[in-house]
């Protein structure tokens, strides 16, 4: 029977494999948790066997009265294995929102902005089979398509760092098992147990499922896969569209086909606008299904005239449809400015573009 450890690498190495990474300087994120201890744990034993250098890092974010004795938990152990650890401080800020998501947020901020800063690419991230079955149970719950039920990926990009969850295939048991076999000790969270939180409640009702209906953890954590594999296929066939018929300008704007558009399968046409809302717009996370249900149809309306949807504005403009970042700068930039513009780049001199964009570039150029 293949260990944890052997499971681990394996999957480190079908990562690697499959994204063409070279894994040798890595960190993990740590939160004095039992799945992220054992992720460092792992991640520590590979880097013994294999080379390389692990930094474990903790967010102390000053939620809990416990927090601060967790992080220094998580630095005496790490100094116990001599492996690099930095603890990094983010202070919540009471004001109206998710408290919960901006603390997710703000972690993710400072992890990737330290990765960046000391020329480490790739963050471990210790989600588990039982979180995937979590979010595939959150993701059908607010309606989502392919991509949202595929859930989480073993590799992503987040801003300038990649993000790999080599443990997704793996019983959250079996990694308690670990740390009880090595006299490790954790520490426990009391919001795990608050039903305030969505993913609690699913958490709670996962044994019921399983029980009432023979749903299991690890099929809801298959299913995720299956999609996920359906997924990467609609990504290369989105590849294939962009790359033939999408028009980039400055990474501030693209344009592409309504005509080519159109021709695509609904998912597609998603999938495609999707991805060219957030390059334009710049954000984490591309809009829902159900905005882009509405979007397809507002633009295939014959008297479309424009809208806009995350940070961008869509308008048809010379037969094409146009897709703008959002700029404050409404005035149409006079013609010293628009001459200075296409004196840095020529290849605009000539060519006919939407007000927008115009108005975008100009001011970019202030």
């Amino acid at each position: 029977m293949e260990s944890l450890t052997e499971k681990f690498a394996a999957a480190m190495d079908r990562i690697a494999a499959d994204h063409n990474l070279v894994l040798r300087e890595v960190a993990v994120a740590v939160s004095g948790g039992a799945d992220s201890l054992a992720l460092a744990f792992l991640l520590r034993e590979y880097v013994q066997k294999h080379g390389g250098r692990a930094v474990m890092l903790t967010v102390n974010h000053h939620l809990r009265p416990e927090a601060a004795a967790e992080a220094e938990m998580v630095a005496a152990l790490a100094a116990k294995w001599e492996t690099e650890h930095h603890i990094l401080d983010w202070f919540p800020d009471h004001a109206s929102g998710s408290l919960e998501e901006k603390a997710r947020l703000g972690r993710y901020r400072l992890l990737e902005e330290w990765c960046a800063a000391h020329e480490i690419e790739h963050l471990l991230i210790a989600h588990h089979q039982t979180d995937q079955a979590e979010t595939f149970l959150m993701r059908l719950q607010r309606g989502s398509g392919v991509d949202g039920l595929a859930s989480m990926q073993p590799f992503s990009r987040r801003g300038r760092i990649n993000l790999i969850r080599p443990l997704l295939d793996i019983d959250p048991a079996d990694l308690k098992d670990l740390l009880r076999d090595n006299q490790i000790g954790w520490a426990e969270d009391a919001s795990n147990e608050c039903d305030d939180f969505l993913r609690v409640r699913m958490r709670k009702f996962l044994p019921r499922l399983e029980k009432e209906t023979g749903i299991s953890v690890r099929r809801l954590a298959e299913t995720a896969k299956a999609l996920s594999e359906a997924r990467a296929y609609f990504e290369d066939e989105t590849d294939q569209f962009v790359n033939r018929y999408v028009r980039y300008f400055e990474q501030m704007a693209v344009s592409v086909s309504p005509t080519a558009l159109n021709a695509l399968h609904p998912e597609l046409k998603r999938r495609v606008l999707a991805r060219l809302l957030r390059q334009i717009g710049g954000g984490n996370y591309p809009p829902e299904y159900e905005e882009l249900q509405r979007l397809l149809k507002t633009v295939a309306d014959p008297h479309f005239r424009g809208c806009t949807l995350g940070g961008c504005v869509l308008v048809p403009f010379q037969k094409r449809l146009w897709i703008v970042g959002e700029s404050k700068e409404k005035k149409t930039p006079d013609s010293l400015q628009w001459k200075d513009f296409v004196r840095r780049f020529p290849a605009y001199d000539k060519m006919v573009i939407p007000h927008a964009l115009k108005c975008l570039l100009a001011a970019r150029q202030k």
